[in-house]
């Protein structure tokens, strides 16, 4: 486990003053009272002020700011809007204020149709640095999802002609989603996008296609427990966090999954020791890289050579035994083929590598 970086600060003061004491003639070093500030807890729940609507981007204003290691705890809404809940069957009640509110007041939208809370400034965070995101607690934060399709949307849009809408009771004490008298879902939720601003030359991206900066990767895998690794690209990372599931399968191929709100918290943690060009998770079984492209071959061997990279430099083995041991031990997987960019990821158990 790193040090936290709060902890590594507290570690190179001391050691500093420590130094500075021998240079100015000292026999043994003065004791040092070191106070190091614990990690503050922050609660970040969405309203019209505390969410963009559509996008990630490099200008766009924190609406809080945190320090490395600290712990966030993020409420998310639901991807629709109330006229579409309503008319799929939701009562009026039922309906988030807040998604009320965003919906009839928040006029700066970018081309995505997701509602992200945030951004999130991370103290000390620089371009060239990694934000670790560690998944602590995903919670539903209401009794409903949905799932639905377009005339051109979905993998096949040329099969369906219509477009659908569900409601998908979600019974949170058995964790499963009642779908209909004789299938029940098991609940996994986890937020479709966690990322942060992408490169300044990007402009004000779609919230939709994930890319460098992470953002709608709508993998399932990176649930409670898990971890997500995204390179810095501006001061800050301006972090985001929305499109909540239930549940998903891979491919999420009708273009959505069992969309809801969930309230998740997060530690949050600047890496200066980790590099990455690509983001990349953990889970408490595998590794996990990832592609992203629009064309799925590409955006699979794009996951390919990140595991081989991965294998290469964290395992110490050569480019040629890593292609080979993908080959024989880790599982390539369709994450989404619906976000514009789709994507694939590679699964590298941890399982077979031994402690000797």
């Amino acid at each position: 486990m790193p040090v936290r970086p709060f902890v590594r600060r507290a570690l190179l003061a001391s050691s500093s003053l420590i130094a500075l004491t021998l240079m100015m003639g000292g026999t043994t070093p003065v004791a040092v009272r070191m106070v190091v500030r614990p990690p503050s807890k922050h609660r970040l729940m969405p309203s019209p002020t505390t969410v963009v609507v559509g996008y990630y981007w490099a200008d766009a204003k924190p609406v809080l700011h945190i320090a490395s290691g600290d712990e966030l705890t993020v409420g998310t809404l639901i991807t629709s809007t109330p006229t579409r809940l309503e008319g799929a069957g939701v009562k009026k009640e039922d309906v988030e204020p807040a998604l009320r509110a965003i919906i009839d007041s928040v006029t700066d939208k970018g081309p995505g149709g997701h509602i992200l809370t945030g951004p999130v400034y991370v103290d000390g965070a620089v371009p060239g640095d990694v934000l670790e995101v560690r998944i602590k607690k995903v919670a539903l934060a209401i009794p409903y999802a949905y799932n639905a399709f377009g005339r051109t949307s979905g993998f096949i849009p040329e099969d369906f002609p219509t477009s659908r809408m569900r409601i998908i009771p979600l019974d949170a004490k058995a964790m499963m989603a009642r779908w209909a008298p004789g299938i029940d879902i098991p609940l996994h939720p986890f937020f479709g996008s966690i990322g942060v601003a992408p490169p300044p030359a990007m402009g004000r991206i779609s919230s939709a296609p994930p890319n460098v900066h992470a953002g709608n990767l709508d993998n399932k895998e990176l649930v409670a427990g898990t971890t997500l690794f995204i390179p810095v690209h501006v001061p800050g990372a301006l972090l985001e966090v929305g499109d909540g599931h239930a549940g998903q399968g891979d491919g999420e191929v009708d273009i959505t999954g069992l969309e809801t709100s969930l309230i998740g918290t997060f530690d949050i943690i600047v890496r200066k020791d980790l590099k990455l060009t690509w983001p990349r998770g953990e889970t408490p079984t595998h590794w996990i890289t990832m592609g992203m492209d629009t064309d799925l071959v590409v955006a699979t061997k794009m996951a390919l050579r990140q595991a081989i990279e991965f294998l290469a430099t964290e395992k110490g083995m050569s480019r040629e035994d890593a292609y080979m041991l993908a080959s024989v031990s880790c599982d390539v997987r369709i994450t989404q083929l619906v976000d514009g960019n789709v994507g694939a990821h590679v699964m590298i158990p941890k399982a077979i590598f031994s402690r000797r």
